[in-house]
């Protein structure tokens, strides 16, 4: 059973006692704070033609029909009269409570509101000796009465497991919190527009999938009672994507969830967001280039033309040609070795294992595609800082991707790194169904020897790359960790509205 602030719902009682609902509808408003503000300015542009620039302007033609609303944040009683300042969802906006103007039932009213209310007021605008644009209220309402405390206005709400246990508290309580979802939403719909500007398709997919497929993870299980069936919430939605390409979409792109029943730390989440977009007669290179577009765009846009963007102590530049360097090239230069003999396993083991003395005791890697993933993990992605596209990645660790054409040990692929994270990932389609399916066959024999990262076998998938898949490349783009980047924050957690958290029982538990 909830148990309620009595203090505060006391309070709330009693209001309803009084014939004041303490929650009711059907009160509207007419600008925002922002509104206000910017009709203000305009006004003042307008009445300053001719006049100083510093000259004061009388507000009081705009008329006392100014209607808001917002949460009580502060307030300051002085007798007769008070200050208080509300949040709407665009910025906080000053009032000013007076009895001789409220009436004497309003004004009562107001002396009853608690941090944290939302209030609804209508009045008339001026500027106080401070030049502070303030609603003069001749009106007031409760909209809704809070029945929580809200944080110590000293010390806020500054626990980061607190703060994305109670989100709803969290962004009208902590302004940069704010600014970082809003700005998550401008990165979003800037994506859109941008795919959408260039003929593609925004589409959804399932997700739920009879068979999971489309990367390497472990998915969540669940069980659909009318089919009587297991079901997998989706680690990619890729495959069907792929599927869209067959039936003629040549263009088209999905900005949803994924699911991946793994670890959580400060770039991993269960449950996330990803851009993936597939472009028929499109190529790898090409999807390099589109991706620069992409992101330096939306930097631009952002950060007002500027390319650079801090990050931590880094500054990340997005401006210019990316670097590109093969998987090869970066393992060997790790290692100090030169580049032809990193396909060599004998010649890697010794390195790794002179490099690495505490590492020799874990299992050593058999193959050259998983030795070279290995040493990316350890000496390679922590040092991508600048904008690097990883090319040409081992055929073995991409099940998914077209074979080089020059060595077919290797994959037209590539992955994009910022800041020591893979930010995207992306590669020429494989479009051949005979070379997939025995891909598959290799993931399921995987699979069965214990491998719980590794794909099933998606027949139906096979059926539809039989009837013929153009020359596609196709990626995915983390917007998580897009948004972390552009907006300084070093933990998944703080740019999800709602990271999965561990479930807290009522007694603490």
């Amino acid at each position: 059973m909830y148990e309620f602030d009595p203090t505060r719902i006391g309070k709330a009682n009693q209001l309803a006692a009084e014939g004041i609902a303490p929650w009711p509808h059907g009160l509207a408003v007419s600008h925002t704070a922002h509104g206000v503000r910017r009709a203000v300015e305009a006004f003042e542009q307008a009445a300053r033609v001719g006049l100083a620039e510093d000259a004061p302007v009388d507000l009081a033609p705009m008329g006392a029909d100014f209607v808001i609303g917002g949460r009580l944040l502060f307030k300051n009683e002085m007798g007769k009269a008070g200050f208080g300042r509300l949040l709407d969802r665009t910025e906080r906006i000053q009032i000013y409570a007076k009895r001789d103007l409220l009436g004497e039932e309003a004004f009562a009213l107001w002396k009853k509101l608690d941090l944290g209310d939302i209030v609804w007021v209508r009045g008339a605008l001026m500027r106080t000796r401070t030049g502070e644009l303030t609603v003069q209220a001749r009106e007031l309402r409760l909209a809704s009465k809070c029945t929580r405390s809200l944080p110590d206005k000293f010390h806020g709400m500054s626990d980061p497991e607190m703060r994305q246990r109670q989100r709803y508290v969290d962004l009208f309580v902590n302004d940069e919190a704010r600014a970082v979802f809003l700005t998550r939403s401008r990165i979003v719909s800037y994506i859109r527009r941008f795919f959408e500007g260039h003929d593609f398709v925004e589409v959804e997919t399932p997700m739920m999938h009879a068979i999971p497929g489309g990367a390497t993870a472990r998915p969540f299980i669940t069980h659909h009672n009318a089919l009587d069936m297991d079901l997998y919430l989706r680690v990619a939605p890729e495959l069907y994507l792929k599927r869209l390409v067959v039936g003629g979409m040549e263009r088209v792109f999905e900005i949803n969830r994924n699911f991946r029943n793994e670890g959580i730390d400060q770039t991993h989440n269960p449950e996330f967001t990803m851009l993936e977009f597939y472009e028929a007669w499109q190529t790898w290179e090409g999807l390099m280039d589109r991706t620069e577009d992409l992101v330096s765009g939306l930097v631009r846009t952002l950060f007002d033309g500027k390319t650079a963007v801090p990050f931590g102590e880094l500054t990340l530049e997005f401006g210019g040609r990316w670097r590109r360097a093969r998987y090869a090239q970066l393992v060997a230069e790790a290692l100090s070795l030169p580049e032809a003999q990193v396909y060599d396993l004998a010649a890697l083991e010794r390195v790794w294992r002179r490099k690495h003395p505490h590492l020799t005791e874990e299992n050593i890697p058999t193959t050259i595609g998983k030795f070279w993933e290995k040493v990316f993990d350890v000496d390679v992605e922590k040092h991508l800082v600048q904008p690097t596209f990883v090319t040409h990645f081992p055929i073995e660790i991409s099940p998914l991707a077209r074979r080089n054409d020059e060595n077919g040990e290797l994959a037209d692929r590539f992955e994009l790194f910022i800041a020591g994270r893979e930010i995207a990932n992306g590669f020429n389609e494989l479009n051949d169904p005979v070379d997939q399916a025995a891909r598959f066959g290799e993931q399921a024999r995987a699979k069965a020897g214990g491998d719980v990262e590794a794909m099933h076998f998606d027949a139906d998938y096979i059926d539809a790359l039989s009837f013929g898949l153009p020359p596609t490349a196709g990626e995915g783009l983390g917007i998580d960790r897009l948004v972390m980047l552009l907006t300084d924050c070093q933990s998944i957690r703080d740019v999800i509205l709602f990271p999965t958290r561990r479930l807290v029982t009522p007694d603490g538990v």
